[in-house]
């Protein structure tokens, strides 16, 4: 059985174009019922398909200049817990994600400038107990950034 029929995958596609859309609107789009709408996307977020719906900043409006990708190596893997909860703490450290290869953990990280992301990687990560090296590499813009097409 498909997770997703057609009506959710439209109501889905609507909520791309416009997050904050009336869902009275998506009905009236789709020519479906408020009702349906309302539950689709209920189930939708109570299956955890839909996270959330919220703006998405430009961080670059906002004085964020500067992003990195930052490569980390852990003394012991299992110290990876703990060292998500630190990251955690740190408001400019906006992604976290567990990858095979030569690191345990790869985050993405933003800065106002080049001072405020030294401070960021010797001042606050490398000061994470259980965090033996991070090899970082500095974004020079997005290309692109999108969901998977349903």
């Amino acid at each position: 059985m498909d997770i997703l029929d057609e009506f959710d995958i439209n109501i889905i596609k609507e909520l791309e174009k416009d997050g904050r859309m009336a869902y009275s609107a998506i009905a009236t789009t789709l020519k479906i019922s408020n009702t349906m709408v309302h539950q689709r996307i209920n189930r939708l977020m109570e299956q955890g398909i839909i996270t959330g719906i919220k703006p998405i900043i430009n961080e670059k409006k906002i004085g964020y200049d500067w992003g990195a990708f930052t490569g980390i190596t852990l003394n012991k893997d299992e110290d990876s817990s703990r060292v998500i909860d630190e990251l955690k703490k740190i408001p400019e450290v906006t992604e976290c994600y567990f990858i095979t290869g030569s690191f345990t953990l790869y985050i993405k990280m933003i800065a106002r400038d080049h001072e405020h992301m030294r401070k960021l990687l010797y001042e606050k990560i490398d000061t994470i107990q259980g965090i033996a090296k991070t090899d970082s590499m500095i974004e020079l813009g997005c290309a692109f950034k999108r969901n998977i097409s349903l």
